[in-house]
C-alpha cells in the first residue's frame, strides 16, 4: 500500500502541483492587481469578511489558545452557543490555522486561508478527474483550474466559510464513482463526514444533489450498479449520523433561536430572465452579489464545449443524456420558480448572496466536460465545431435581443473576449485533428488558455466584489488594535465578577467576541433571536428575524439592567455615572458606578410585569421599578425647538415629520434647542415610521463638542444629548445624510430623571447575585432573606443546567429571554453549566455510527482479502 501511493506521487506529483498551485497563484496575481498582499494596506476583507469572519476567526483563535470554550461564548451578545457558531461558520479543516496569528494579523490569516481553499478545490478536483476520465494527463489538471476558479467561487470569496464545500464536493462525486464501480466506500463516508462537519448549509445542498447524481448513475447502468444501492446508502447514513456531533446541537439551536421558514408568495424567483443561463457564461460577467442578482454558473468556456459536446455527440448513450440532462433541468427550473428555489436553501430566503446553490450548475458542467473530452474523437471536428459556432450564435442572439437595460452590465468588450476565446479553443482542437500539433502538446495548448480566461474572469470577479462591497483598508481593522486590547485587558485585571463593556467607537458590530469582552452587539446568522427579540423590547434596536443587534443609542436604565461597567470612546460619553479612568491612544475607559451583577434577587411578581413591545421606556420603567420594589417616574418627555435648518424641507403630518433635502447627496441639517432641568440625562427621540426608507441612511448628532454617528435603520432611538447636573440651555445639531428624505414621529427630547435612577439601582444593587464565569460555567454565592428567584441577564438556551448547592434544579424563562432561579430563603451557591442540547446523543451518535461503519468496511474488505491471498497462494503454487 505504501509503495503503491509513493508510485501515484512519484508519476503524478508534477499534476498534482499544478492543479493546486494554478488557481493559487492566479488569486494572488488578481489580488495583487487590487493591492492585496500579505501586509498591503487594502485587506481581503469586503463585505461580511469584515465584521464577521474576521471576527469569528479572532474567536476562534481565542478558543484555541484556551481563553473561552468551545461550547458556549460569553462574547458574542450577552452570550451564545459557540458551538452552532462553529458549525456555521468556522467548521473548515483549514480554520486552526489562525493558531499561528495573532488576532491583529487575522486580515492576513484569512487571504492565505483563502487562498488555501481554492488551491484546495482545483487539487481536489483533478483526484476526481484523474481517476474518472481518460484523458491527457495534463487535460485534467485543464478541467481543475476552471473548477477552482468558477465565478461563484471568485466572486463569493469573501465568504470565506462556503470555500470548504468547493474541497469536498469533487472527493464526494469520485466517492461515490468508487463505491459504485469498486465497492470501496471509505472515500465517500470521510468525505461526508468533513463536508457536514464543516458547514452543515453547505452540506444540505451537496447532500441532496450528490443523492440525486447516484440515482441518475444508477439508471445509467442499473444491472451494474444496483448493487452499490445497499453499500451507497449505508454509508451515506452513517456518516450524516457521525456527524450528529455537530449538527444536531445545531439542529435544536436553530430550532430554538433559529429563522423561521419563508412563505411561499409567489411563483417565478425575482430579477431571473429568459437570457440569464446564456449571459451569465460569458467571461467575466459580475451583476452584483446583493438583493437582484442572478445565478453565478460561470465555469469556463472550454467545460462549457465540452459539456454541450457530450450531449450532442452520438457516443454518448439517448438514456445518459436524459438523466445528466435531467440534472441541468432540475437546477435551471430551480433558478426560476422560487419553491425549488427556497428548497435549496432549506425554505429560507437567503439575506442577499442569492442563489447559493448555483454552484453545483458549474460542477456538474465541469464533470460533464470530463465525459465529453474523453468521447472526442478525430472525426468529430466538424461536431466540435459546429457546437463552437452554435454557442457564438447563442451569445451574439441573446446580446442582440436581450431588452434594453436588462443585462446593462455584460459589455461590448466582454462578448468580443468570450468569442475570442471560443475562436482559440476551437482553432487549437482543429489544428490538432489537421495533426498540424502533436496531441502531448494539445492539452498543455489548451491549458495555457484555460488559465488565461481563468485570470481575466477571475480578475472581473474580484474587481466586481471590489465594486459592489469594497476591500477594507486593513488599517480599519489593525490600527484600532492595541489601543483598544490594552483597555480590554485593563478590564480583566480589574475584574474577577461577570462585567460587560461596549465600545462607542467600534471597529465593527462584533468587535467584542475578537477582543474577548461581552457586550450587546451582534451580527450573526447564528444567534438566540429570543434573547435579542426582548433586548428589542427594552430598546436595543434588533429588528425582524435579529440578525443585527446593536448597543448604541438606548438608556442609562439599561446600561445599569445589562451590567455595561465600561464604555470605550474616543469623546467623553456624556453619561451620568461615567468616569475616565484610562486612556491608550485615542480611546477613553470610561467606568459605570451603576452597573449591575449578572444576576440579582427579585420576587416572583417580577414574572406579572406589563412590558409592551412598542414602548420600551414603558418597558425598561415597569422592569426596572418591579426589580427595586419602586415606582419611579423616570422619563420626563419635551419639546425642542428648530433654531436652524440647511438643506432641508420640513413637511409635517399628525403624528409624523418628514425632512427632505432640497439639494441632493449634502446632508440635510437641522439644529435644535431645548431646556433641560437638573439632574437629567438626555436623549433625542428619533423613531423612524419607515424602515424601509431608511438602508443606507445615516445620523450624525453633534453636542457639547462630541460627535456621534448611527446607521437609523440598525441602531436604537435615544440619542444621548448629554448629562445636567443644573438647568441648562442645550443645542444640538443632527446630520441626516444618505437618502432623499428621513420620516419619524415627531422628535422629543427624553429626559431621565438621575435621582430616581440611581435610588432604583442602588435598591437592585443591594439584591445582587454576583457571578464569576469561566468557559461554560457560571458561579456565584448568596443569601436571600426569603423565597425568591435568582433572575440573570444569561440568554436562556436549553442547553443551561441549573445547580443549587450541588442539587439540580429546574430553570425558569424570564420572558422567553433571560435564565431565572427559584431559591429558598438562605446562603446558597448557585452552579450554571452548559452543554449545547444534544451534543451527548450527538457524541454518542458519533462514536456508533463510526464503529459501525468500520465494522462495515470490515465486512466488506474482508472477502476482498481472501480473494487476494487465495490468488497469491495459486501465484507461488504456479
Amino acid at each position: 500500500m505504501k509503495n503503491k501511493l509513493q508510485n501515484f506521487i512519484k508519476e503524478n506529483w508534477r499534476y498534482m502541483a499544478a492543479s493546486f498551485f494554478i488557481p493559487f497563484f492566479i488569486m494572488v496575481f488578481v489580488y495583487l492587481s487590487i493591492g492585496i498582499y500579505p501586509g498591503s494596506s487594502r485587506s481581503v476583507l469586503a463585505s461580511d469578511a469584515f465584521s464577521q469572519f474576521s471576527n469569528f476567526h479572532a474567536s476562534f483563535n481565542n478558543m484555541l489558545h484556551g481563553k473561552q470554550s468551545i461550547f458556549y461564548t460569553w462574547n458574542a451578545s450577552l452570550g451564545l452557543n459557540y458551538l452552532s457558531l462553529i458549525s456555521y461558520y468556522l467548521g473548515g479543516l483549514f480554520t486552526p490555522l489562525v493558531f499561528f496569528f495573532s488576532n491583529q494579523n487575522m486580515p492576513d490569516a484569512l487571504y492565505l486561508i483563502t487562498l488555501l481553499k481554492i488551491g484546495s478545490a482545483g487539487l481536489s478536483f483533478w483526484f476526481l478527474a484523474s481517476h474518472t476520465f481518460d484523458i491527457k494527463k495534463w487535460a485534467h489538471v485543464t478541467l481543475s483550474v476552471p473548477y477552482a476558479l468558477m465565478s461563484f467561487a471568485t466572486a463569493h470569496s469573501e465568504l470565506i466559510m462556503w470555500l470548504d464545500a468547493f474541497v469536498y464536493l469533487p472527493l464526494i462525486i469520485w466517492g461515490i464513482h468508487r463505491v459504485m464501480d469498486q465497492k470501496k466506500i471509505t472515500l465517500l463516508f470521510v468525505s461526508y463526514l468533513l463536508l457536514f462537519i464543516s458547514n452543515f448549509y453547505m452540506g444540505f445542498m451537496i447532500g441532496i444533489f450528490s443523492f440525486l447524481y447516484f440515482i441518475v448513475r444508477l439508471f445509467t447502468n442499473w444491472k451494474q450498479y444496483k448493487q452499490s444501492i445497499l453499500p451507497y446508502g449505508i454509508t451515506s447514513l452513517l456518516a450524516g449520523g457521525a456527524s450528529m456531533i455537530i449538527i444536531l446541537p445545531t439542529i435544536f439551536d436553530l430550532r430554538f433561536n433559529g429563522e423561521t421558514l419563508t412563505e411561499v408568495t409567489k411563483f417565478k424567483t425575482e430579477a431571473t430572465a429568459f437570457w440569464d443561463i446564456v449571459m451569465k457564461n460569458m467571461v467575466g460577467v459580475y451583476d452584483t452579489t446583493k438583493y437582484g442578482s442572478i445565478p453565478f454558473i460561470y465555469a469556463g468556456l472550454l467545460p462549457l464545449l465540452f459539456c454541450i459536446f457530450y450531449f450532442v455527440t452520438r457516443q454518448t448513450p439517448l438514456k445518459n443524456k436524459l438523466l445528466f440532462g435531467s440534472l441541468f433541468v432540475v437546477l435551471i427550473a430551480s433558478f426560476y420558480i422560487v419553491p425549488l428555489n427556497l428548497f435549496w436553501h432549506g425554505m429560507h430566503a437567503p439575506n442577499m448572496f442569492l442563489f447559493r446553490y448555483s454552484f453545483l450548475f458549474s460542477f456538474l458542467i465541469v464533470l460533464l466536460a470530463g465525459y465529453g473530452w474523453e468521447k472526442f474523437k478525430t472525426d468529430d471536428l466538424g461536431i466540435f465545431t459546429g457546437t463552437a459556432i452554435l454557442v457564438i450564435a447563442l451569445f451574439a442572439l441573446a446580446e442582440g435581443s436581450a431588452p434594453t437595460g436588462s443585462y446593462d452590465y455584460i459589455s461590448l468588450t466582454t462578448f468580443v473576449i468570450t468569442v475570442l476565446f471560443l475562436i482559440l479553443y476551437t482553432a487549437g482542437i482543429a489544428f490538432y485533428q489537421l495533426k498540424k500539433i502533436p496531441g502531448r502538446y494539445l492539452s498543455i495548448l489548451l491549458l495555457l488558455v484555460v488559465c488565461a480566461e481563468a485570470f481575466i474572469n477571475t480578475s472581473a470577479m474580484i474587481n466586481g466584489v471590489l465594486d459592489d462591497w469594497n476591500y477594507a483598508s486593513r488599517s480599519l481593522y489593525t490600527e484600532p488594535y492595541p489601543d483598544i486590547k490594552k483597555l480590554v485587558d485593563q478590564t480583566k485585571e480589574e475584574n474577577d465578577s461577570f462585567y460587560r463593556l461596549e465600545n462607542l467607537n467600534p471597529v465593527s458590530s462584533n468587535d467584542s467576541i475578537n477582543y474577548g469582552y461581552s457586550g450587546i452587539s451582534l451580527f450573526s446568522s447564528i444567534r438566540n433571536r429570543n434573547s435579542s427579540a426582548y433586548l428589542n423590547t427594552l430598546g436595543f434596536r434588533s429588528r425582524g428575524t435579529s440578525l443585527n443587534t446593536r448597543y448604541p443609542n438606548n438608556t442609562l436604565l439599561m446600561d445599569a439592567l445589562m451590567g455595561i461597567q465600561y464604555n470605550l470612546s474616543k469623546d467623553n460619553p456624556l453619561k451620568f455615572g461615567y468616569t475616565e479612568t484610562a486612556r491608550s491612544g485615542e480611546y477613553g475607559l470610561y467606568e459605570n458606578s451603576y452597573a449591575l451583577p449578572l444576576g440579582f434577587l427579585a420576587n416572583e411578581s417580577i414574572y406579572d410585569i406589563e412590558q409592551p413591545e412598542t414602548d420600551n421606556l414603558t418597558s425598561q420603567s415597569n422592569l426596572i421599578n418591579a426589580l427595586s420594589q419602586q415606582q419611579q417616574n423616570f422619563f420626563t418627555f419635551y419639546t425642542p425647538i428648530i433654531t436652524n435648518q440647511q438643506n432641508v424641507k420640513i413637511e409635517e403630518n399628525a403624528s409624523s415629520v418628514t425632512y427632505r433635502e432640497t439639494q441632493s447627496n449634502v446632508a440635510k441639517e437641522i439644529t435644535w434647542t431645548v431646556n433641560v432641568p437638573a439632574n437629567t440625562q438626555a436623549y433625542l427621540s428619533l423613531f423612524p415610521t419607515d424602515f424601509g426608507q431608511l438602508q443606507s441612511s445615516t445620523a450624525t448628532m453633534m453636542v457639547n463638542g462630541t460627535t456621534q454617528k448611527s446607521q437609523i435603520n440598525i441602531t436604537g432611538q435615544y440619542y444621548n444629548i448629554g448629562y445636567y447636573e443644573v438647568p441648562t440651555t442645550v443645542t444640538f445639531t443632527v446630520s441626516f445624510y444618505g437618502t432623499e428624505a428621513v420620516s419619524f414621529m415627531e422628535p422629543k427630547v427624553v429626559g431621565l430623571d438621575t435621582a430616581a435612577f440611581e435610588s432604583a439601582v442602588k435598591e437592585i444593587q443591594d439584591n445582587s447575585v454576583n457571578l464569576t464565569v469561566s468557559g461554560r460555567k457560571a458561579t456565584g454565592t448568596f443569601s436571600a432573606e426569603e423565597d425568591q428567584m435568582v433572575l440573570t441577564t444569561i440568554p436562556y438556551d436549553k442547553g443551561w443546567t441549573a445547580y443549587i448547592d450541588g442539587k439540580k434544579v429546574p430553570i425558569e424563562v424570564f420572558k422567553n429571554a433571560f435564565i431565572s432561579v427559584p431559591v429558598s430563603a438562605g446562603k446558597h451557591t448557585l452552579k450554571l453549566v452548559y452543554l449545547p442540547e444534544g451534543f451527548k446523543t450527538g457524541a454518542l451518535f458519533f462514536v456508533f455510527c463510526t464503529g459501525a461503519f468500520i465494522l462495515f468496511v470490515t465486512t466488506i474488505e474482508k472477502p476482498k482479502r481472501k480473494r487476494a491471498r487465495r490468488r497469491q497462494r495459486n501465484r507461488r503454487v504456479k
